[in-house]
């Protein structure tokens, strides 16, 4: 395995997927490239998110606007129309809903949500520019049954399925339940945005299908995960329904599974730079869909 190496290929910053062997790179992006004065993110706010790669928000929504949300994530989930569409994601083996895609197109409910400035005010802010959603999703994790998410950073993934060039995107997480530390929540090794995991395995064709139940092709090697792991260590989230995380393109992060009878949801949406707008893909034979992988660059207003 190789650790830290100088980056061999101009055509590809981030070369993953590509080699028998797994490498750490040194991330070549900047973090934040917005000012404290762009929006509602304080300077020392700012500053932690640029060091660690991720911040939180204890109250982004008030309980009412919870409730609204919430109703809104069991008249989808009871749609028979929803249950039937392409962009609705099952858990292995049973029919409950695992992830709903592109919600903001799905639901107008959503759709404001994505454009609140409390939301889109701080993603333009740590990005410095206009942003489009490159994908949104509901995640249910019900009780029992909800599985797991595997260590990965998005970024990967987006690099390598959808066309990503450079790590300037960051994703939004809102807690729709209550994040406790035994229902699956949110795990980061923070930090850990500043290296880049190369992975290895080709890309089959249609990954996307099995990928969104249970990923394996793009998720790090025991061995990077063990070296991150040291260096960082591993933060758990947990906080009310209405908190916030909002996290770097290249977070190392997953989520265990929720054996208890409390849910975990959230919407989550995740906004790229209208200057990083995607490509072909870097290490897959197409593109995954657009409501995975957007294709709409339309800055969001």
């Amino acid at each position: 395995m190789s650790i830290l190496e100088s980056h061999p290929s101009l055509d590809d910053t981030y070369p993953t997927r590509k080699s028998g062997e797994a490498a750490l790179l040194y991330r070549q992006d900047p973090v934040v490239y917005g000012r404290p004065g762009d929006g509602p993110i304080d300077a020392a706010t700012l500053e932690s998110y640029d060091a660690n790669g991720y911040l939180t928000v204890d109250e982004l929504l008030a309980p009412d606007e919870v409730e609204t949300y919430r109703a809104e994530l069991r008249r989808l989930a009871s749609d028979p129309r929803m249950l039937a569409d392409d962009r609705t994601v099952t858990e292995r083996g049973t029919s409950e809903v695992r992830s709903i895609f592109e919600v903001h197109k799905i639901s107008e409910v959503f759709a404001e949500l994505v454009r609140d400035p409390r939301v889109v005010g701080r993603a333009r802010q740590i990005l410095g520019s206009d942003v489009y959603v490159h994908q949104s999703r509901v995640n249910y994790k019900p009780g029992f049954t909800g599985k797991d998410f595997y260590w990965h950073s998005d970024f990967e993934t987006w690099h390598a399925e959808d066309g990503m060039p450079r790590m300037r995107a960051v994703s939004i997480s809102i807690a729709l339940t209550e994040n406790f530390v035994h229902n699956g929540g949110l795990m980061i090794m923070p930090g850990s945005h500043r290296t880049f995991v190369a992975c290895v395995g080709e890309t089959p064709a249609d990954h996307y299908k099995e990928s969104l139940v249970g990923q394996e092709i793009g998720t790090p090697d025991p061995n990077s995960l063990s070296i991150l792991a040291d260096k960082h260590g591993i933060e758990l989230f947990t906080g009310p329904a209405g908190s916030a995380t909002m996290f770097d393109c290249n977070c190392m992060h997953g989520s265990n599974g929720n054996i208890t009878p409390f849910p975990r949801s959230n919407v989550f949406v995740v906004f790229n730079s209208v200057e990083n707008a995607c490509v072909e893909p870097f290490s897959a034979p197409g593109r995954r869909p657009d409501f995975i992988g957007a294709r709409d660059f339309t800055p969001v207003a």
